[in-house]
């Protein structure tokens, strides 16, 4: 199973990016997918995940109503839109992909198959 991460890069305060997770090797369709960050001398946190029983979808309150989460069945790929981007939102991100249906929040225990991560910076 592979997953590899694009479309991180350098954003300003109140700009945008779109991440893409796109997997090689399985049916994207038949997981749970979280997209998880790391910045330096935090922990791995989640900031949007899929459920693949139900379709539904965790956001924390930190990015709530500024991050979304979609499949594109098609390229077997899923993605997070991120807007009004702000500084705190620096990190490695990272996608996972899981067979379990999370309850609630998703957490990094609830993953085991990792991309390599893409770094987003916001900064201005």
């Amino acid at each position: 199973l592979q997953l590899v991460e694009s479309g991180g890069g350098l954003a300003q305060p109140g700009g945008s990016l779109r991440l893409s997770c796109t997997a090689s090797g399985f049916d994207l369709g038949y997981y749970s997918i979280g997209w998880f960050r790391q910045a330096p001398g935090k922990e791995r946190e989640g900031v949007s995940c899929l459920n693949r029983s139900d379709g539904r979808k965790y956001y924390p309150d930190s990015v709530k109503g500024r991050f979304t989460i979609s499949r594109t069945t098609s390229r077997n790929t899923v993605n997070l839109e991120m807007n009004s981007l702000k500084p705190e939102d620096t990190a490695v991100y990272y996608c996972a992909a899981s067979l379990y249906s999370f309850i609630g929040a998703c957490t990094p225990d609830d993953f085991d198959s990792w991309g390599q991560g893409t770094q987003v910076t916001v900064s201005s």
